[in-house]
């Protein structure tokens, strides 16, 4: 069965991308629930590490690195600089993902209502795109909600840390369960 762009069903592991947007240094202590956020997007970032899916960060221009948590979760690190809040609008990111050859988004970061929003609308009519609500946040809770809202209005897909990786592991009992079982406990 052949599946559209905007098909709502299970993430694909050979099809999806990992991205973190901006969980950098000078933005995290404004962001509400930004532990739950960062150690979220830790847990994704060492997943896709044990999985083979690509991750792909950026960085907001001034807003510092991103944090060392995140970093060092990752196999391997490079950061693409954007002053864009659409990740789009950067030639690096555009190509960085095209690069995958993916067609599956999975979206962490911050802020909710700029950079992840700018991102996940105008990408919904060409890619599948998966928010991952408990690795997004805002500063406030309502721009977050409102955000979330407005990107499923859009046709993103909502979902969770746990819902995510137990869609790709699909099953228990394996070796990469195993290796992923003390990232959920």
């Amino acid at each position: 069965m052949n599946k559209t762009v905007c098909d709502p069903g299970l993430v694909d592991r050979r099809d999806c991308i990992l991205v973190v947007i901006d969980v950098q240094e000078k933005l995290m202590p404004a962001i509400h629930d930004g532990e739950r956020m960062v150690a979220n997007t830790t847990t994704l970032v060492k997943f896709c590490g044990i999985c083979g899916i690509p991750v792909v960060f950026t960085e907001q221009f001034k807003l510092g690195a991103t944090l060392n948590q995140v970093k060092d979760a990752a196999r391997d690190f490079a950061a693409v600089e954007k002053v864009h809040f659409n990740c789009f609008l950067n030639d690096d990111f555009s190509g960085a993902v095209a690069r995958t050859g993916r067609r599956t988004l999975v979206l962490t970061g911050a802020e909710s209502h700029i950079c992840v929003a700018q991102t996940a609308i105008p990408a919904v009519p060409q890619w599948r795109v998966h928010v991952i609500s408990d690795a997004v946040s805002s500063r406030s809770p309502e721009n977050k909600m409102i955000a979330l809202q407005r990107m499923r209005d859009a046709g993103a897909v909502i979902s969770s840390t746990e819902m995510f990786i137990y869609e790709i592991l699909a099953k228990a009992g394996t070796g990469e369960f195993k290796a992923v079982l003390p990232l959920v406990k």
